[in-house]
């Protein structure tokens, strides 16, 4: 099985995962934001089995989600304070994974079928959204598991000229 490592910045934490993301998540909303220092974060996820802190032991820091209102538990260096991972309230079992924390973050493919970007309605106006990669205003569904409406686009927009898409037209 394929396995990729990863760690802090610092070299005190390391970790390993097996196999390929379940899914990939491009999220803009202003946590994602603030967490980064960018203007989105790329956030690979697994199950937990399928991941493995191998050196070191990151600390956890507690956020309630502003979109969802379940606890984000963040994992970092304690040393460094580089966010590695997260688990989450919301989808118990998974683990995602910052994507510019992997040696080689280049791997992780961004595929239509399992990938999306979310909170695009928080997302710069210069945020690039990529084509055949569902998007959604904020999370793919709500609490309760309704599904919300995904967009598709065909080519590459800025979310000034394509978000939100009824008002792409103008």
């Amino acid at each position: 099985m394929e396995r990729h490592e990863g760690g802090c910045l610092c070299g005190a934490i390391r970790y390993e995962t097996a196999g390929a993301p379940i899914r990939v998540t491009i999220c803009h909303c202003r946590y994602c934001q603030r967490a980064t220092g960018a203007g989105f974060m790329i956030n690979a996820n697994f199950t937990q089995a399928a991941h493995r802190v191998t050196k070191g032991a990151p600390r956890v820091h507690d956020h309630r989600s502003e979109g969802s209102g379940k606890i984000l538990h963040v994992h970092f260096c304690p040393d460094c304070g580089t966010k590695l991972h997260m688990t989450f309230e919301r989808a118990p079992g998974y683990v995602g994974i910052y994507a510019g924390t992997f040696d080689a973050p280049g791997w992780i493919a961004l595929d239509p079928v399992t990938s999306k970007q979310i909170f695009l309605d928080s997302a710069r106006p210069d945020a690039v959204i990529l084509p055949a990669i569902r998007a959604f205003a904020a999370h793919e569904m709500t609490n309760d598991g309704t599904p919300c409406v995904a967009h598709v686009f065909d080519a590459p927009v800025t979310v000034a000229q394509g978000w939100p898409p009824e008002q792409a037209m103008r």
